[in-house]
């Protein structure tokens, strides 16, 4: 994995972390008041998703050359 990519998938992990812990967990996970951290989370969910998915597909490329 690059340098480029583990860039991105630290900042993911962290964005990720933080908002984990932002939601006020006794009010409900699907709250109003906690949508605005699961947009986030489902972001850095597919944030996530994408770099290993670009960072396959960069490993399969260099072994078709």
């Amino acid at each position: 994995m690059t340098t480029f990519y583990k860039v991105f998938l630290v900042l993911f992990i962290i964005f990720l972390g933080v908002n984990l812990y932002a939601i006020d967990w006794n009010l409900g996970f699907m709250h109003s008041e906690n949508n605005k951290f699961l947009f986030s989370i489902v972001a850095s969910i597919i944030g996530i998703l994408v770099t290993l998915v670009m960072n396959t597909w960069k490993k399969l490329s260099q072994k078709n050359s």
